[in-house]
């Protein structure tokens, strides 16, 4: 019996990432993308399941999440949507509700959550940039999920470093966004590791 349980206990943790475009590796190969950067990095440590779709809201995120915790059973899950909910202009109360219940259903099935912050262009005013930020902060704290940094802090004000549409990072860009949240990730998945019976 003793074989099986140790084999048990080094299994790696899964992650599962729930992201549009930004960890989707847009306009590039998907082994250039953040996602992949950081599934190389930690080896054999931890299983990285990358279900994130270009031009997805969190309502798409939230439609799919549940055939996703079934079939993966994760131990991390890290939301990384609402870019295109703020991009479209989409109410701040939907975009709460929808993250709200991506956490829930998420620490439903066990899993430890990274809520990933977006920020938008001023294209709605001023008001409307600023509450859609503070949300992300807002349910992040009423959930006791983990609120990650801006994943493109060091990125979206660097033209040499975004695509020529002036949303999507470029393939040099990728190692600052995972530099961006990697001491937060890697603290999750060693939180997760040590708390495993």
């Amino acid at each position: 019996m003793l074989l099986p349980l140790l084999a048990q206990a080094r299994a790696p943790e899964k992650v599962l990432i729930l992201g549009d475009s930004i960890s989707a590796a847009y306009g590039m190969n998907i082994e250039q993308g953040w996602v992949h950067l950081w599934a190389r990095s930690l080896q054999d440590r931890a299983q990285i399941i990358n279900a994130s779709i270009s031009g997805e809201t969190t309502a798409g995120g939230l439609a799919r999440l549940p055939a996703l915790l079934a079939q993966h059973q994760p131990d991390v899950v890290v939301i990384e949507l609402g870019g295109n909910d703020g991009l479209r202009g989409y109410p701040l109360s939907q975009l709460k509700q929808n993250l709200t219940q991506i956490i829930r259903l998420s620490q439903a099935a066990g899993a430890k959550v990274a809520l990933v912050p977006m920020q938008i262009p001023p294209n709605y005013g001023e008001a409307y940039t600023r509450r859609f930020y503070e949300t992300f902060a807002h349910v992040a704290a009423a959930q006791e999920a983990t609120l990650t940094p801006f994943i493109l802090e060091d990125v979206a004000l660097s033209p040499d470093l975004m695509q020529n549409d002036g949303i999507h990072p470029t393939a040099a860009a990728q190692s600052l966004l995972l530099a961006k949240l990697e001491a937060t990730l890697n603290s999750m998945l060693q939180a997760t590791s040590t708390s495993t019976p």
